[in-house]
């Protein structure tokens, strides 16, 4: 049996919330995970206000080759070896939906929770590339955006198409703690202790 298909029938329905709560959306390939996106995690969880964080393993990212994409169940349990925050739901809700846009996903999870406070959560070097994303206006439309720094990615937050195009939706940093409570479009760039490790260096030291 394909290793996806032995994947635990927990990590493929939405994280249980409650009324009001505020919920972080953290969603990648993680292919591996590592220090560097438990660390944004972190962050956004002190930074936000967060009551839950969803690292949400996407069955893959359409933007990037699959050649060299670890089964679903590997990633979530890597995922789960990094986390030690109760609040963080390490979830492949996606999985079950076949979606693998993330317009569509937050499009899903607006509507089946409407009473729950959303921020979508993202390293800063996914910003410099955000504009190729299919919808990428209408992901900033949906939820609230955090942007976590990242090395060599500081200067997105000037720089990058999706700054630019809302770049009058933006509020200060000294506000993260109520990003929460704006209608989007709105968005935060949170600077902070930042970690060089990536997913493809990772892989590329695998070989």
């Amino acid at each position: 049996m394909p290793a996806d298909q032995r994947l635990d029938r927990r990590y493929l329905t939405m994280p249980h919330v409650e009324r009001g709560m505020v919920v972080g959306l953290f969603g990648g390939s993680f292919n591996p995970p590592h220090a560097g996106h438990a660390l944004v995690a972190e962050i956004a969880l002190r930074r936000l206000g967060l009551d839950q964080l969803w690292w949400m393993v996407t069955p893959g990212n359409p933007l990037k080759s699959r050649l060299e994409l670890a089964s679903l169940e590997d990633r979530i349990a890597a995922c789960e070896k990094l986390v030690h925050d109760p609040r963080i739901k390490v979830t492949a809700f996606e999985k079950s939906l076949g979606i693998s846009y993330t317009a569509h996903t937050l499009a899903t999870v607006k509507a089946k929770n409407p009473h729950v406070r959303f921020i979508w959560v993202m390293g800063a070097d996914n910003l410099k590339s955000f504009h190729h994303w299919q919808k990428w206006r209408t992901i900033a439309e949906t939820f609230p955006i955090a942007v976590i720094d990242r090395p060599g990615s500081t200067l997105s937050y000037l720089s990058s198409t999706m700054a630019q195009a809302f770049s009058q939706a933006r509020i200060d940093e000294d506000d993260a703690g109520v990003l929460w409570k704006k209608p989007a479009p709105a968005w935060v760039f949170i600077h902070g202790p930042r970690s060089t490790l990536s997913s493809t260096a990772l892989r590329n030291g695998r070989k």
